[in-house]
């Protein structure tokens, strides 16, 4: 494995519409997250990505762009954009964009001249097919329920198809055309000082065709369109022409939302040539999800979430650098997932926070997760944003569960959990926006914000500082980027262990997963604690008695 530039970073997700609000209109903006560059050097991070900012009517939050090249107004301003790329470069840290390029949005002008002329130019830009008889071309379920296709403005006997809401068409990858269009996009963003992209929803640009049924697996006859990604082949084609064309000129940093890859596939995927610098690991938040819906699913212990951690550890090993998380945009609050219900305190999110950190690979922080912020309570489905909550409330309430029970997966699943507004103090909005914030601020900001905890050494704050300064240590740095992952103790219940090795250092990183206090050996005296989440660490010989969620770093 190349050593590249980016393997000693760590990076930092910023949702810019819940971030920081720097003009009381209650969404948060590009000033705002420049305001806040010297508080992200503080806490050490080097890359930020940034949730779409592009111009969007935000069905799906952005995510459906209907201008490529310039910044919503809701955020900003182009000025503004190259304002914070010059900022943060004088910190000496890295902008990423999200480039989301397997749908755009259905008020972006190429799909408004499709419905013009659905067989001309720019018709072939999207998969527009004709209907007959009302039946559709494939049966397949969109991400966020009912089917993927939906009527041609403007054409009865025409339907275009869209894998995610019906307001973000589908982008037609077979078209050279189309890839051409992506890839001008991408280079100039490039040229205009970006340093790379979080790549969105990728595997879909790739579709198995010709269209056709797959065995429904719920009642609406429909069935989940992962039968048809199962089945496409090719993808690499486009995604290596993508790179060859924009990423590798540029040295960018690309890190692809990849679902789905094939063991085998892994180095054509972040091997030294790579279609992607990295991807992420999504092994633990796929966990126990069910297609018939979030009623269904099955909630992780501490042994799933380790051995969820260490198989794709042990897979990649040194084929190249897997991006590593505990939550996202897209996810539930990780110390709410990971750690069992009603047991999630400062101590055991501290342990959560150094379980994942050390492991092989980038690590990532999403906003507000280094204060330990916490999913929010639902009253009504009234106060739900999320688009995907709002189908699955739907499907819950469907399959016989009762409002309340339907409210609690949300609590459990839904992405409004990671949307809420940044809670930066104690004061009205937890300090996010002198207006009315666009969604809800957690109640309990009160007590997790980050003014409470940047002073605090014992703070989960200051426990994220300590593992990104211990991780960028000229005397660690090394074992911790590029030393091996060897799993340790895997057949215990509820301990985590594990250890980064070279040849001339070994580091333990251990967790007593549970609230239950345990003794446990070690391979060899430990020369040195380095971190732990509970300030006594105790060791006799060969043996460490860990208390009840404790976690240790430790040069053996």
């Amino acid at each position: 494995m190349k050593k590249q530039w980016w393997h000693n970073k760590v990076a930092y997700q910023i949702y810019p519409k819940s971030f920081c609000d720097s003009n009381g209109d209650g969404i948060g903006d590009l000033p705002g997250i420049i305001s806040r560059l010297d508080y992200l050097k503080e806490l050490g991070v080097d890359i930020l990505w940034l949730s779409p900012i592009y111009v969007s009517p935000l069905a799906d939050q952005g995510y459906d762009i209907a201008d490529y090249y310039n910044i919503d107004p809701r955020f900003g301003t182009m000025e503004d954009m190259d304002r914070l790329l010059a900022e943060a470069k004088k910190r000496g840290m890295y902008v990423l964009m999200d480039l989301v390029v397997n749908h755009c949005s259905d008020e972006h002008e190429w799909f408004k001249k499709a419905c013009e002329d659905p067989d001309g130019i720019y018709g072939r830009y999207f998969y527009i097919e004709t209907v007959k008889d009302g039946h559709l071309p494939c049966n397949w379920r969109s991400y966020f329920g009912g089917p993927v296709w939906d009527k041609l403005p403007g054409h009865d006997d025409k339907y275009y198809l869209h894998v995610f809401h019906k307001k973000q068409p589908d982008l037609n990858w077979e078209n050279p055309d189309l890839r051409e269009e992506v890839y001008k996009m991408i280079n100039w963003w490039l040229d205009r000082g970006l340093s790379g992209f979080r790549i969105d929803a990728i595997i879909n640009i790739k579709k198995a065709l010709p269209f056709r049924d797959y065995p429904a697996d719920r009642e609406d006859g429909l069935c989940s369109v992962h039968n048809m990604l199962h089945e496409a082949k090719g993808v690499g084609e486009f995604l290596g022409e993508m790179r060859d064309r924009t990423f590798a000129p540029h040295n960018a940093f690309t890190v692809g939302e990849v679902f789905n890859e094939k063991e085998e596939e892994l180095p054509d995927f972040i091997g030294d040539n790579g279609y992607f610098s990295s991807m992420f690991d999504f092994a633990e938040t796929v966990f126990g999800s069910s297609r018939q819906g979030w009623h269904h699913n099955i909630d992780i212990t501490p042994d799933d979430y380790r051995n969820c951690v260490f198989a794709p550890q042990k897979k990649i090993g040194e084929i190249g650098f897997i991006s590593n998380i505990i939550e996202n945009h897209d996810e539930p609050r990780g110390v709410c997932r990971y750690i069992p219900e009603g047991e999630a305190d400062n101590v055991s999110k501290k342990l959560l926070a150094m379980m994942y950190f050390f492991v092989k690979g980038l690590p990532w922080i999403y906003q507000g997760q280094e204060i330990g912020m916490e999913n929010i309570h639902v009253d009504s489905i009234e106060e739900v944003d999320d688009i995907s909550s709002i189908d699955e409330y739907r499907v819950a309430r469907e399959a016989g569960l009762s409002e309340k029970e339907a409210l609690h997966l949300i609590e459990k699943y839904g992405r409004d959990n990671a949307r809420t507004p940044f809670q930066w103090n104690s004061d009205r909005n937890a300090g996010f926006t002198e207006g009315e914030p666009w969604l809800r601020v957690n109640p309990n900001y009160t007590s997790i914000n980050l003014e409470a905890q940047r002073n605090d050494p014992d703070s989960v704050y200051s426990c994220y500082r300590k593992m990104i300064a211990l991780r960028k240590d000229p005397e660690y740095e090394d074992v911790l980027v590029y030393g091996d992952f060897v799993p340790y103790l895997e057949d215990r219940h509820n301990v985590m262990a594990y250890f980064r090795k070279t040849d001339d250092k070994t580091i333990l990183v251990m967790g007593n997963y549970q609230k239950e206090k345990a003794e446990l050996p070690l391979p060899s005296e430990c020369r040195r604690i380095l971190l732990s989440n509970l300030p006594d660490v105790k060791t006799e010989g060969n043996r460490i008695t860990l208390e009840g969620y404790q976690a240790v770093v430790a040069e053996l």
